[in-house]
Order: C-alpha cells, then sequence, then structure tokens
C-alpha cells in the first residue's frame, strides 16, 4: 500500500500540495481526481522520491521510495511517458531498466508481449506514436512484477481498443492483490475503471471514498416518471405525501423515492406509466460540483473578445502589473 501522512509541498509561497493524508489500499484500483494545478503529479513524484516534501511523509509498503533495494520490483510507475532514450529501441529501453534492478533479460520480452510492442521492439522509441509510447511506458512499470503500480494520465494516445486494454489491465493487477493507483482526466474511463477515489483541489484533500458514495454525496439522484394519466398520478403523489416537480414534455422528477415505491403506487392505482427510471449524475457531474470552487483556470463559453477589445484588456492588465 501507499501511505501519506501530513504531505506539503511548497515552490516559494506557492503551495503545491497541503498537508495531504490518505491510504492507497490493494486490491482495488483508487482513482486519483482534481482539476489541472490541483498537485497530483506533484504527489505521484513525491511518492517515487522525484521532489522532496517540505513536510510530511510518504511511505510505499512501509518505506520511503530511496530505501527501496530494486525498486522497480515493489513500485512501478508511468508518469511521463517520453521520459525515454529516444535513441534506444524498445527493447534496450527496457533492457537497461531490467539490467539496472536485476530483472532477468527474458522479463523485457515477456512485458513487450504483453502491452503488444513485440513486434516493433527492435525500432527506436524515437519513432514511436505517443500510443505507442504510453505502451513501452507501461511496459516499463509492468517489468519489474511490482505489487505497487502507478499511472499518470495512462490512456493518453490509446485507441479504442488500447483503452479498453488497459482498463482490463489494471483491474486484473488490483484482482491479483495489488495496489494500483491511476490519475486520468478521461471521467468516463475512471468511472467504468476505479472502485475507490481520492479527491484534491488546490492541493487539499477533496473526498476519499467509494466511487458509488462519492456520486451519491455530490449529485442529485431522483426518478423519472412519464404517465398519460398525469393527473391521477399527481393526486397519488400528493395522497401518499410524495413531492413531484414537472420538468417538461410531461415528465415528472420525484426525489426521495425509490423507482419500485412509485412503481407499486401507480399499480394501486391503476395508473399507466410510460417511463420509470431512476436517474443518478455521471462521475464527470459529481466532479464538477465537488471543485467547482477549486478549479485554478476558467474558460468562458462565449465567443471571444474582438482583438481591439482583448488588445484594450492586455493593456490596462500591464499597467496594474506596473
Amino acid at each position: 500500500m501507499i501511505e501519506l501522512e501530513g504531505l506539503t509541498k511548497r515552490y516559494g509561497e506557492k503551495v503545491a500540495v497541503n498537508n495531504l493524508t490518505f491510504t492507497v489500499q490493494p486490491g482495488i484500483v483508487t482513482g486519483f481526481l482534481g482539476p489541472n494545478g490541483a498537485g497530483k503529479t506533484t504527489t505521484m513524484r513525491m511518492v517515487l522520491g522525484l521532489d522532496r516534501p517540505t513536510a510530511g511523509d510518504v511511505r510505499i509498503e512501509g518505506k520511503r521510495y530511496d530505501q527501496l533495494k530494486d525498486p522497480l520490483k515493489s513500485v512501478g510507475a508511468l508518469l511521463d511517458a517520453k521520459a525515454l532514450h529516444g535513441g534506444r529501441t524498445a527493447f534496450n529501453h527496457l533492457l537497461c531498466l531490467a539490467q539496472s534492478n536485476g530483472i532477468p533479460r527474458q522479463r523485457v520480452h515477456e512485458v513487450l508481449d504483453t502491452v503488444g510492442l513485440t513486434a516493433v521492439a527492435k525500432k527506436k522509441a524515437k519513432g514511436f506514436s505517443l500510443g505507442m509510447g504510453q505502451r513501452l511506458g507501461i511496459a516499463g512499470a509492468l517489468l519489474g512484477d511490482p505489487r505497487i503500480l502507478m499511472f499518470d494520465e495512462p490512456v493518453n494516445g490509446l485507441d479504442p481498443e488500447g483503452i479498453h486494454w488497459i482498463r482490463m489491465l489494471m483491474k486484473s493487477l488490483a484482482q491479483q492483490g495489488r495496489t494500483v493507483f491511476v490519475s486520468s482526466h478521461l471521467m468516463s474511463e475512471m468511472a467504468l475503471t476505479a472502485d475507490h477515489l481520492v479527491v484534491i483541489g488546490q492541493g487539499r484533500l477533496l473526498a476519499d471514498t467509494s466511487m458509488a458514495d462519492f456520486i451519491q454525496r455530490n449529485s442529485r439522484s431522483y426518478v423519472r416518471v412519464r404517465s398519460p394519466q398525469r393527473e391521477q398520478l399527481l393526486d397519488a403523489f400528493h395522497e401518499a405525501g410524495i413531492t413531484a416537480v414537472e420538468s417538461g414534455s410531461g415528465v415528472l422528477e420525484v426525489d426521495g423515492s425509490k423507482a419500485e415505491q412509485i412503481g407499486e403506487l401507480a399499480a394501486r392505482h391503476q395508473i399507466v406509466l410510460h417511463e420509470l427510471s431512476p436517474q443518478q449524475a455521471s462521475l464527470e457531474e459529481a466532479f464538477m460540483q465537488l471543485t467547482a470552487e477549486s478549479v485554478e483556470y476558467h474558460a468562458h463559453s462565449g465567443p471571444p473578445a474582438p482583438a481591439q477589445q482583448q488588445q484594450q484588456q492586455w493593456g490596462d492588465d500591464w499597467k496594474k502589473k506596473g
């Protein structure tokens, strides 16, 4: 497992990570979410000893990363797929990593086959596409057959088949009892992959909970109902103390009741229903709700301002800075 205790990182006056405390458990896929600039990559870098914490501590199976012997056998990570020597072949890139950690040469062949790069093993990495580079980075993470795996945006550049493959790979690794910690901005994919979520905003912990609990706590759930006997249904709701809100097109939205309860009520009153569907917000909607006040960079949905107006604004901003 990975344990963070009061982890803090400052760059001058900028606090990138602020007193983070949480544990990444084995046997499940833990998603790591947060807006751009929230401190996710900085946190992962501190776990791997690439950045030194200003305060706090982080342990991998009870040890700091720099205390691990042959660290690739304990933790495998993909933080930056471009962090490799472009002049080396895929095979030689992995072989150098293997030799530095006492990993047998045969293991290089095995992970190349796992990620689907056997056919290009002798090609130089500088000619790889973004997706191929991601696969090579994942191969490096798997190289030492580690108990802990960390992935930062692992689906970047992958086609639909590749995205499905990495999803199933992470689930399989977790089912083997390994610790899987993955950061991604692709909410639809995270919803299909993660069992547990850690969410941060502006370096602070916002949530540490199961996927289902996170969505339930940070979104509205209701039952959507349509019936050709709308007035009779409203009367039945009133008698039962159920509040329904009209949302247009003959649709009623009911909070605080289960679909089964509404269906049984309609049956008792012999009311025909054309629709009875529980509605639950998506992970993306719940995430946006929770992190709304933690977003550092806000874009605007309207058309861009005319160039003259932009130039005037830039001039005003420059005067303020001066």
